[in-house]
C-alpha cells in the first residue's frame, strides 16, 4: 500500500462525506477497476457490506460501559458519595468498603451488557462470513466470497432459497421473462411471494449473462428506510434512461424463491441497506410508574438533606454545649481545634455518607429483575398461545409492563384486528342485477353451526373439482340463512386445515356459484359477442390484481413466527394429532355420504360443481413449494391444471375475488410482468399482454391493469376500487348495446352496495374502459417520463394513473365478508366493564363499520348513537355544541351522579379532519370522553395516529393502540403501548409494537390479569423498597441523638452492606414477581376490578407518605425499646447494635408478610432462607472476621447475645409493637370497609362452583355486561347466600339512566 499524506486522507474523507450526502448517486461497475488500489475505485466513498451492531470494543468496554451506566443519576450519586468517603474529614466508613455496593451494582450491569454485546458480535461475525457469489473479471465467472467482501458496484449472483446479501438492482434472472420471486418475511413478516422483474430495455436476458457487457451508469437516490419506495434509473451509453423502482430492487434479508438464479448490481451495502436502516433496535419508553418513581426519589433526596441538616445543626449545638475540649477531638498539627461551624459543615457531608442508603441503590436493578420475571410469566401463559398460528405473545418493550394495568383508552383497527382478515366471497351485483349466492351462504351456515366439533374437523371435506357445472333449473334451495360474523370456534375445520400460503384456507377459496348467474354466463358464452359485460366482470376479477400463481410441487421452506424450539412438545398432544391425522386421511380416501334431508347440510347432487379451489393436503402443509409458471406451452400444459394451482396474494380481498372467478370457470392460470393467462369455462386459454399496472394507493383508493385483448387486440383498462372512488369516474351511460332498462345500472349498483355495507360486507366496484391506440401512445410517453423521474416521481406516476382512469364503464360490484375473530364481543364488553373506553378506527365505509360495531358489541341496541357526517365545518360545530349540551344536561341532573349515559359516537374521516382542527379539537375531545365508545370510519393511517396523539395529550391518559397491518404502525407507535397482531397481512404491526399477540381476545387477559398484576406488584414492591430503606436508615439517624451527632454507627458496616444486598433483597423481588391480589379467574370474571389500577392506581402519593410515616414509627420503636432496655448497662456499641439489626430484619420481613396477598411455597422458602442466611452469615462474621473493619471488633457478639434470654424477649416485643398499627389497620379496613380486591380474595376461597355461580349472578344483575356506572361499585360479599341479598347491596335501577336507542 502506497503512503498517503494526512491532507490527502482528510480531503478524501470530506469528499466521501459529500458523496454520501448527495441526493443522487452515480454508480458504475467495479469490473474495469478490479485489482486497483482503493483510491482508484469509483465507488470507494460508499460503505462496504460488513456490518457491526456491537456497542463496545474490547479495549473500550469498561469506559464505555461506565459512560452508559452514568446516564442514570442514581449511579452518579452513589459513586460521588463513595469518592467523598475518601476525604478524611468527612469519611463515615472505611473508604474501600464504601465502594463495595456501587461496584457490585456496576459490575452486574456491565456483565449483563457485555454478554448481550458478545452475542451481537457472534451474530455479526456469522452474518459477515456468510458465503455469496461475486463476479470476477480475472476469473471470468462468479466466485465464492463472503458477505463482508461485497462493495457497491459489484455484480452478485443469488440462487434459489438463498438470502440476498445486499440491496441489488435486478438485471438478469433464470426466468425468460426476467421474473424473480422473493419472500420478505425477514423484513415485514409477509410470507406470500412477491414478484420482482429485471430492468427492462437492457437486453441482458441471454441465457449466459455477462456482467462485463454492462456499460451503463446507475443513478439512484441516497439510502432511505422506506421499504416500499425506491427511485432509480439506468443511463445507457447512448444516454437513454431506463426507469426502475422498487419492483426491480432485491432487498437485503429477503429470500429468493422459485427462481434458479438471479444477478443484481449492488446499489446499497452494509448499514446503508434498507433492512439495516429499519433496524433501529429496541425502543425505550418510560412508564407512568417510573416517572412517578423519579418524583419520589427526589422527595427522598430532600428528606435525606433535611436529616443531614438536622445532624449538622445538632453537631454544632452539641459542640457549643461542651464545657471544654474533649480528649477524643484530635486538633490540627498547629494545635488549633476546628470551629463548631466548620465541624458542622463537615458533619453534613458525613451524614450524607452515613444515611446514603435512604436512596435505594438496588431499587432500579430490582425493578429490572422484577420486570424480567413478569415478562417470563406473560410469555409462557398458555392462554396467550395461539395453536392455529403456533405463536405466543412477544414482549419487546421490557420497561412498560406495569402500564398494561393502567390503560384507559384502547384504539383498535378493524380489519385483521377485530376480524379474521379471511375474506369470504358472499354476493355480487353485475349490470345492476344482484346475485345473492344463497347456496354459498348455506355452505357457510353449515360450517358456522356444526353438530359437533369433531364432525366438522373430520367429516367436512372439500368438494371434488370438475371442469363443468351441473345447473339445475328448479329453484329448490333452502331458505337463505344470513350469518354476519361467525366466531372462529364455529369453523374449526377451516382453522385446522392450515396452509402456508397466505389467504388460501378453504373457507376463503371455496365458492359455490349462484345458479342464476351460472345460467347468465352460459348464455353469454353461447353468444358470439366478445364484449359481454358478464364475461368482462369475471375477467376483471381474475386479471385486476397482483396475485402470484404457483403450483405445489417442490419444497419451499417457510419461516414461522416462532422457531421450532418454541413449539409445544406435549406427548399427549402429539399422540392426539397423530390420531386425528390418521382419521383425516381415512376421510380423504373415503367418500362422504351426505343426507340431502338433513337440516343445515347440502347434498352433493344439489351443489353446482364449478372449478372450486381444492385443498391439496390436509394437516401440515409446511412443505408447499409454489413454482412460478407462465403462459402455458406444449411441454407443461398437461402438468398445469386448475387442481394444482395455488394463489399467493398480498391481500385477502384479492385471493377471495380470484377464487370467486375460478369458481365460475375463469381461472387465473399464470401471471408474469408482461402477461396474464386466464382459462375460460370452455377450457380455452386467453393470454392477455399486460401493458402496465397502476398500483393501488391510499389517495386514489383503486388499482388498474392495462392489457391488450388477445382476440380483439383492443387496449382494455380494468379497474377496481372503493365505490366512492369509482362512481365519480364513470362516463356517460355505457355503450350503445345497453338497453333502456340498463341505463340505471349505476343507481341499482349503488343501492346494492349500500345493502352490502349494512350487512357488514366489504365492497368493491369493477369497471372497464377501452383505450384507443392514439390515446395509449400519447399516455405511454408521459408514463415512461414519470417512471424515469427521480424528483417528484410519486406525484408524476399518480398523475398518469388519474389521466387514464376516466370515463369508466361500470361492470358490477362485490360483497366480501370479513368474519369476527373468536370472542371479540366478549373482549370488548369486558374492556368496557373494566373502565376502558374502546375506539375503533377503520377505513371502511360508514354502513359497514356500524354493522361491525353492533356485531362486536362496540355499539349496543339501547345506545344513543351520535352520527357525525358533515360536509362543512359549520355543521360540524353545530353538532358538537348540541351533543355537548345534551350530555351536560344529563350530567347536571342529581339523579345521575356517578353514572354515564349510553352514548356512542360515529364519525367519518372528513368530519374527523374538521373536528381535529385547532378551534374544534377541545370540544371534540370533551364529547368523545363522555361517550362510551367511538367509531371512526373512512379514516387514513395519518388520522389514526393523530386521534391517538390528541386524546393522549389532551386527557393525559394511558393509551393503547392495537392493529395488524402496515397502515396501523403510526397509530401503534403514537400510543403509550402499542399492540401488534400477527395477522394475515404480515407482521409489520407486530414488528413495530411493544407487545405482539396472535388474537384480539388475548388482549382481555393481557390487560385484566397480567396488566393488573404487573402494576400492583411493581407499585407495592417500590413502596416497600422505600419503606425498607427509610426504616433501616432511621436507626442510624436516631442513634445520632445519643452519640452527639458524631456520624458514627452502632452496626458493623459489613453487616449493613449485607443487610441490603443479601438479607432483604430477594424477598421484595419475589414479592414483585409472584404476588397475586386476586386470581386470574376472578379478575376475568369481574372486570371492574381492573379500575383499581387506573389513574393513580396502587402507587398514590398518599400511599407513599403513609409508608414513610410508618417507617419512621417503626424505626422509633425498633430503636428506643432496645435503647430503654439496655439503658444504664455496660454493653458496648456493637452489642447494642446487634439486637437493633436483628429486630429490624424481623420487622421488615414480617411487614412484607403482611403485604403479601397470596402465600406460596417460594415465599416461605425465601422468607425463612433470608432469616437463616442472616444468622449464618452474622455468626460466621462474628467468629471469623475480627479485623475486617478496624478499629471495630465484632468478635463473638451475636453468639453472646443469643445466649441471653433478654435478646429474644426484646426482639419479640419490639417487632410486635412496631407492626401492631399496620396489622390493626389492615384488620379494621378489611372488616369494616373491605375493598373490592379484598372481597375478590374472599371469592377465591370459595369452591369453583360457588364462585362461578356468584360471578354469574353478579354479572346478570349488572345487565348482561352493560356498563352503567363510571366508578367501581363494590361487589357484594361472597358470604351472602341469596340473590336477594346481593340485590340489596347493589345499585337500583333508579340509579341508572338509559338513553333510548337512536
Amino acid at each position: 500500500m502506497t503512503w498517503r499524506s494526512p491532507l490527502a486522507i482528510l480531503r478524501d474523507a470530506v469528499r466521501g462525506q459529500r458523496a454520501r450526502e448527495k441526493d443522487l448517486r452515480n454508480l458504475v461497475s467495479n469490473l474495469p477497476y478490479e485489482g486497483l488500489d482503493k483510491v482508484k475505485q469509483p465507488n470507494r466513498y460508499f460503505p462496504g457490506n460488513a456490518i457491526k451492531t456491537t456497542k463496545y470494543t474490547l479495549l473500550l468496554f469498561i469506559p464505555m460501559s461506565l459512560y452508559e451506566q452514568f446516564h442514570r443519576l442514581a449511579n452518579i450519586y452513589f459513586v460521588g458519595l463513595a469518592i467523598l468517603n475518601f476525604v478524611p474529614v468527612v469519611s463515615a466508613f472505611q473508604p474501600e468498603v464504601a465502594l463495595i455496593p456501587i461496584c457490585v451494582i456496576l459490575s452486574l450491569t456491565a456483565l449483563k451488557d457485555g454478554w448481550e454485546d458478545f452475542r451481537r458480535y457472534q451474530s455479526d461475525r456469522k452474518l459477515n462470513n456468510t458465503p455469496c457469489f461475486i463476479y470476477s473479471r480475472e476469473e471470468k465467472e462468479f466466485i465464492q466470497r463472503c458477505w463482508r467482501d461485497i462493495r457497491v458496484g459489484d455484480f452478485v449472483k443469488v440462487v434459489c432459497n438463498e438470502i440476498i446479501p445486499a440491496d441489488l438492482l435486478l438485471l438478469h434472472t433464470s426466468d425468460p421473462k426476467g421474473v424473480c420471486h422473493i419472500e420478505t418475511a425477514n423484513l415485514d413478516g409477509e410470507t406470500n411471494l412477491k414478484q420482482r422483474k429485471a430492468v427492462s430495455g437492457l437486453c441482458l436476458s441471454d441465457p449466459e449473462f455477462d456482467p462485463e457487457r454492462f456499460k451503463g451508469v446507475v443513478v439512484c437516490e441516497k439510502p432511505k428506510n422506506n421499504l416500499n419506495h425506491f427511485k432509480c434509473y439506468v443511463e445507457k451509453p447512448d444516454k437513454e434512461k431506463l426507469g426502475a423502482g422498487i419492483e426491480s430492487l432485491l432487498l437485503r434479508g429477503c429470500t429468493v424463491r422459485n427462481t434458479d438464479h438471479a444477478v443484481g448490481f449492488v446499489v446499497y451495502a452494509g448499514h446503508e441497506t434498507k433492512s439495516m436502516l429499519n433496524n433501529n433496535g429496541p425502543r425505550y419508553k418510560r412508564s407512568k410508574l417510573e416517572r412517578k418513581l423519579n418524583t419520589d426519589v427526589f422527595f427522598c433526596v430532600i428528606l435525606l438533606l433535611a436529616m443531614c441538616l438536622i445532624g449538622a445543626v445538632g453537631h454544632f449545638l452539641w459542640l457549643q454545649a461542651l464545657p471544654g475540649v474533649p480528649p477524643y477531638l484530635v486538633p490540627y498539627s498547629t494545635g488549633q481545634q476546628e470551629s463548631p461551624a466548620l465541624s458542622a459543615v463537615y458533619m453534613f457531608f458525613t451524614m450524607i455518607i452515613l444515611l446514603q442508603v435512604l436512596i435505594p441503590i438496588s431499587l432500579y436493578l430490582s425493578i429490572e429483575l422484577v420486570k424480567i420475571g413478569q415478562i417470563f410469566f406473560i410469555t409462557n401463559d398458555i392462554d396467550l398461545y395461539d395453536e392455529e398460528t403456533d405463536s405466543r405473545i412477544q414482549c419487546k418493550a421490557l420497561n412498560i409492563t406495569e402500564d398494561l394495568g393502567q390503560i384507559e383508552y384502547v384504539f383498535s383497527d378493524k380489519t385483521g384486528t377485530l376480524t379474521e382478515n379471511k375474506m369470504v366471497f358472499r354476493r355480487c351485483s353485475i349490470m345492476g342485477t344482484e346475485y345473492p349466492h344463497k347456496e354459498n351462504a348455506i355452505r357457510l351456515a353449515v360450517v358456522d353451526e356444526p353438530d359437533s366439533e369433531e364432525e366438522v374437523i373430520f367429516n367436512q371435506q372439500p368438494r371434488p373439482e370438475q371442469t363443468g357445472w351441473s345447473v339445475r333449473s328448479e329453484d329448490t334451495s333452502p331458505k337463505y340463512i344470513q350469518h354476519h360474523h361467525s366466531s372462529r370456534s364455529k369453523s374449526t375445520f377451516w382453522s385446522t386445515a392450515k396452509s402456508n400460503v397466505a389467504f388460501s384456507s378453504p373457507l376463503e377459496t371455496e365458492v359455490i356459484p349462484d345458479r342464476k348467474l351460472l345460467q347468465q354466463i352460459s348464455r353469454a358464452e353461447g353468444s358470439s359477442q366478445q364484449n359481454d359485460p358478464y364475461l368482462d366482470f369475471f375477467l376483471a376479477l381474475a386479471i385486476c390484481n397482483t396475485v402470484v400463481v404457483s403450483t405445489a410441487t417442490t419444497q419451499r421452506r417457510r419461516g414461522g413466527w416462532l422457531s421450532q424450539s418454541c413449539q409445544t412438545k406435549n406427548p399427549l398432544d402429539a399422540m392426539s394429532n397423530l390420531v386425528k391425522m390418521a382419521r383425516s386421511f381415512c376421510h380423504i380416501f373415503t367418500p362422504r355420504h351426505c343426507n340431502p334431508n338433513q337440516n343445515g347440510t347440502v347434498s352433493e347432487d344439489s351443489v353446482p360443481k364449478g372449478n372450486h379451489f381444492k385443498m391439496g393436503v390436509t394437516g401440515d402443509t409446511r412443505g408447499l413449494q409454489p413454482l412460478s409458471h407462465h403462459a402455458p406451452s406444449q411441454c407443461n400444459e398437461a402438468a398445469t391444471t386448475p387442481d394444482n394451482l395455488s394463489y399467493e396474494a398480498e391481500s385477502p380481498d384479492e385471493a377471495a375475488l380470484v377464487s370467486a372467478a375460478k369458481a365460475y370457470g375463469f381461472t387465473l392460470m399464470a401471471r408474469t410482468p408482461d402477461s396474464v393467462t386466464v382459462r375460460l369455462p370452455t377450457g380455452n386459454d386467453l393470454v392477455f399482454e399486460v401493458l402496465d399496472t397502476l398500483a393501488f394507493d391510499s389517495n386514489r383508493k383503486r388499482m388498474s391493469v392495462l392489457v391488450r385483448h388477445p382476440i380483439t387486440g383492443e387496449y382494455v383498462l380494468y379497474t377496481k376500487g372503493a365505490d366512492y372512488a369509482i362512481m365519480e369516474l364513470l362516463g356517460t351511460p355505457y355503450a350503445g348495446h345497453c338497453s333502456v332498462s340498463q341505463k340505471n345500472v349505476a343507481a341499482d349498483t349503488q343501492y346494492h352496495l349500500d345493502c352490502y355495507a349494512k350487512e357488514g360486507l366489504r365492497t368493491l366496484c369493477f369497471t372497464k374502459k377501452v383505450v384507443s391506440g392514439n390515446v395509449y401512445e400519447s399516455w405511454l410517453v408521459n408514463r415512461k417520463r414519470a417512471l424515469a423521474a427521480i424528483n417528484n416521481r410519486e406525484a408524476l406516476i399518480m398523475d398518469t394513473a388519474v389521466q387514464l382512469e376516466t370515463n369508466l364503464f361500470l361492470l358490477g360490484a362485490t360483497g366480501i365478508e370479513d368474519r369476527l375473530q373468536e370472542n371479540v364481543p366478549d373482549t370488548i364488553v369486558a374492556l368496557r366493564e373494566a373502565g376502558i373506553q374502546v375506539w375503533v378506527l377503520t377505513g371502511d365505509k360508514l354502513e359497514t363499520a356500524v354493522n361491525i360495531g353492533y356485531a362486536c358489541r362496540l355499539l349496543e341496541e339501547e345506545d344513543l348513537v351520535i352520527n357525525m357526517s358533515c360536509k362543512n365545518k359549520i355543521t360540524c360545530t353545530s353538532i358538537l355544541d348540541c351533543a355537548l349540551e345534551e350530555v351536560g344536561r344529563y350530567s347536571d341532573d342529581p339523579r345521575n351522579v356517578d353514572t354515564t349515559p349510553d352514548i356512542s359516537l360515529v364519525i367519518d374521516g372528513r368530519t374527523l379532519t374538521m373536528a381535529l382542527s385547532s378551534d374544534l379539537q377541545n370540544r371534540f375531545v370533551d364529547l368523545a370522553k363522555r361517550c362510551r365508545s367511538v367509531l371512526c370510519c373512512r379514516v387514513t393511517p395519518l388520522q389514526k395516529s393523530s386521534v391517538v396523539k390528541v386524546v393522549r395529550e389532551k386527557l393525559k391518559v394511558i393509551t393503547l393502540a392495537v392493529g395488524d397491518g402496515a397502515n396501523d404502525v403510526n397509530m401503534i407507535q403514537a400510543a403509550d403501548i402499542g399492540i401488534g397482531i400477527s395477522g394475515q397481512e404480515g407482521m409489520q404491526a407486530a414488528m413495530a409494537s411493544d407487545f405482539a399477540i396472535a388474537r384480539f381476545q388475548h388482549l382481555k387477559k393481557l390487560l385484566l390479569v397480567h396488566g393488573h398484576w404487573c402494576h400492583t406488584r411493581l407499585a407495592n414492591m417500590i413502596i416497600y423498597f422505600f419503606y425498607k430503606n427509610v426504616a433501616y436508615v432511621n436507626l442510624l439517624f436516631w442513634y445520632q441523638f445519643i452519640c452527639g451527632f458524631s456520624g458514627t454507627a452502632m452496626i458493623d458496616y459489613w453487616l449493613m452492606i449485607f443487610f441490603n444486598l443479601f438479607f432483604t433483597s430477594v424477598p421484595p423481588i419475589m414479592f414483585g414477581i409472584m404476588d397475586k391480589d386476586a386470581s386470574a379467574e376472578i379478575l376475568l370474571g369481574v372486570p371492574e376490578l381492573y379500575r383499581t389500577g387506573q389513574g393513580a392506581g396502587e402507587y398514590k402519593s398518599s400511599t407513599f407518605w403513609i409508608s414513610m410515616l410508618d417507617a419512621f414509627y417503626q424505626s422509633l420503636v425498633c430503636f428506643f425499646i432496645p435503647y430503654l432496655t439496655f439503658q444504664d448497662s455496660d454493653i458496648d456499641v456493637f452489642t447494642f447494635g446487634t439486637p437493633l439489626n436483628t429486630i429490624s430484619l424481623f420487622t421488615i420481613l414480617l411487614h412484607l408478610s403482611i403485604e403479601i396477598k397470596s402465600w406460596m411455597v417460594v415465599h416461605w422458602v425465601i422468607m425463612l432462607g433470608s432469616v437463616a442466611l442472616y444468622f449464618i452469615v452474622t455468626l460466621a462474621y462474628s467468629a471469623i472476621c475480627i479485623t475486617c473493619n478496624p478499629p471495630s471488633n465484632p468478635y463473638w457478639i451475636l453468639q453472646s447475645q443469643m445466649a441471653d434470654p433478654m435478646f429474644y424477649l426484646t426482639c419479640i416485643i419490639t417487632t410486635v409493637v412496631a407492626l401492631l398499627p399496620r396489622y390493626m389497620f389492615h384488620v379494621l379496613r378489611n372488616s369494616i370497609a373491605p375493598s373490592p380486591l379484598m372481597q375478590a380474595r374472599h371469592l377465591d376461597r370459595l369452591d369453583p362452583t360457588s364462585r362461578e355461580q356468584w360471578i354469574k349472578e353478579w354479572r346478570s344483575f349488572r345487565g348482561g355486561g352493560h356498563v352503567k356506572r363510571s366508578k367501581l361499585s363494590i361487589p357484594p360479599s361472597p358470604t351472602l347466600e341469596t340473590p336477594g341479598d346481593i340485590y340489596s347491596l347493589s345499585p337500583t335501577t333508579s340509579d341508572v339512566m338509559v338513553l333510548g336507542s337512536h
